[in-house]
């Protein structure tokens, strides 16, 4: 099986889990406050992360950073997991899941946007008509399709909601700057931000956290979205000869993402939810072309 083939396997296998989180989300908050559920997802994560490294033989590495890697991976912990996945789970926990989903998949154009500040990046007009495109889309949804009366849903999800697409794309631009492996990065965020997690939800909630089908959905995200998915995305990206077909498979698992809240968690999927999906991918496929152009004349010397 030729390396291509191998990276589209784990894309397709990444967003077959991406598009289940959704659904896990809701039958998690069903019986868990955000914080419950955001302490069980990163103590099943770190469990999952430890043994991905130990299976790899890459364990050591965890013990061979310096103390400005370990101060680094606790500030980013903060971030990720900490106050990403609170946030998020606050716009989950307020929100249906067919409206925070796609709500949160604007990340990628507020990352776009953010890289022209603090990266220095240039903003092209296409950016700025994909932003129209996919804010249109966000409306849209948050409205439930009342646009002209501009009456949200839930202001404060909806808040919620967009408020982690900062914080995800803020995380990512920190990221760059990361020199450490990116499993070993990612389980030492994770590790370093687990007790301030217990911490609050002992404050606020107890630690009491039950069984059964929540239990099981909390656990489910934080060995799945939390950790193997970034792994098989991590190896679909080294594994590709050609990164943009693998990165388009993102665009199907929102709507795939329907499909399991539709027959698993019952909602019925809005006339809304279908347009403002539609205009928020519209405008990430647009954004997303203007960087396949410029990948496309670096590789050919142009």
């Amino acid at each position: 099986m030729s390396n291509q083939k191998q990276a589209m396997l784990f894309g397709l296998a990444t967003v077959l889990l991406w598009s289940t989180v959704a659904t896990a989300f809701k039958l998690a908050l069903r019986e868990l406050a955000p914080v419950q559920m955001l302490l069980i997802a990163v103590v099943s994560s770190v469990v999952v992360m430890a043994a991905i490294l130990m299976v790899q033989g890459r364990w050591s590495m965890v013990f061979q950073l310096s103390r400005g890697q370990y101060a680094q991976s606790f500030g980013m912990g903060l971030i990720n997991p900490c106050l990403y996945y609170f946030v998020l789970f606050g716009a989950f926990d307020r929100l249906p899941a067919q409206e925070a989903q796609p709500l949160n998949y604007t990340w990628a154009l507020v990352l776009a946007y953010l890289s022209v500040p603090f990266l220095g990046q240039r903003l092209r007009k296409l950016d700025i008509l994909a932003g129209l495109i996919c804010y249109a889309g966000v409306v849209v949804i948050a409205t439930r399709g009342a646009v002209t009366s501009l009456s949200f849903s839930d202001p404060l999800g909806v808040g919620l909601a967009l408020g982690s697409t900062v914080i995800w794309a803020s995380y990512w631009i920190i990221a760059t700057r990361d020199t450490r492996d990116p499993v070993v990065g990612l389980f030492l965020n994770f590790l370093f931000g687990l007790p301030v997690i217990a911490l609050i939800c002992w404050w606020t909630e107890g630690l009491e956290v039950g069984s059964g089908t929540a239990f099981g959905a909390a656990v489910y995200v934080g060995v799945f979205e939390m950790g193997v998915a970034f792994v098989l995305w991590s190896y679909a990206m080294k594994k590709a000869e050609n990164t943009s077909k693998v990165s388009n498979l993102i665009f199907i698992s929102p709507f795939l993402s329907l499909v399991f809240i539709y027959f698993i968690l019952g909602e019925q999927i809005l006339a809304s939810t279908y347009v403002g999906l539609i205009l928020i991918m519209g405008g990430l496929w647009l954004q997303q072309k203007k960087v396949r152009r410029r990948q496309e004349v670096v590789v050919s010397g142009g």
